[in-house]
């Protein structure tokens, strides 16, 4: 089997989550199969969220730890990423990280264009798997919300900057699950993990 480099982010501000279990359980289960694996806790991370004026002009300068994830996230050929779905969408730390750090000549060139007019993307040839847990059954989630947080995901934060293709676990039911249930994602999460899928 070829080995991966895979960067593993858990999304979840909070110290306890089944998000940050499953992720110790990917990279656990990838090392074991002789994959190099890199992890990052969002509660570890120190930054501020707010990307202010909305202009690329007069930029924050980027702190430590999110430099840290764009240098993972090159180093990766494979990246995993970790997070609840809160009123629809990701936690608002979560979304920081990306408002923050996917800008210009990190992530995506506007001063070169796609054949369909959009950003040149700066970090294609990695692929994506998206592990959310949530409350909302799966299929009230697909036809009702008609995928909504996935399809932003996909097409306009990964797919803009070229991580492609992203495919998606999706847990349900998650606030109060029975140790029966957490035991057998936990187990599908480590042959996601040793697959590097």
């Amino acid at each position: 089997m070829d080995t991966k480099r895979i960067y593993v982010l858990n999304g979840h501000p909070g110290e306890a989550s089944l998000s940050k279990l499953f992720s110790e359980n990917y990279v656990e289960a990838a090392a074991k199969a002789g994959h190099e694996v890199r992890i990052t806790h969002l509660h570890d991370l120190e930054f501020d969220s707010d990307f202010g004026g909305g202009g690329y002009k007069n930029q924050k300068l980027l702190e430590r730890d999110l430099k840290d994830i764009l240098d993972n996230l090159e180093w990766s050929e494979h990246f995993v990423l970790l997070t609840p779905m809160w009123w629809g969408g990701f936690p608002a730390k979560l979304k920081g990280l990306f408002d923050r750090s996917f800008l210009p000549g990190n992530a995506f060139d506007t001063r070169k264009k796609t054949w369909l007019g959009m950003p040149k993307p700066l970090l294609s040839g990695r692929s994506a798997r998206l592990i959310m847990t949530s409350d909302t059954p799966n299929w009230f989630f697909r036809f009702v919300y008609k995928s909504a947080m996935v399809r932003q995901l996909r097409a306009q934060i990964l797919g803009l900057i070229g991580i492609a293709p992203l495919r998606v676990t999706y847990f349900y039911e998650a606030s109060e699950p029975k140790p029966a249930i957490v035991k057998k994602w936990s187990q599908k999460v480590a042959v996601l993990g040793s697959g590097a899928l």
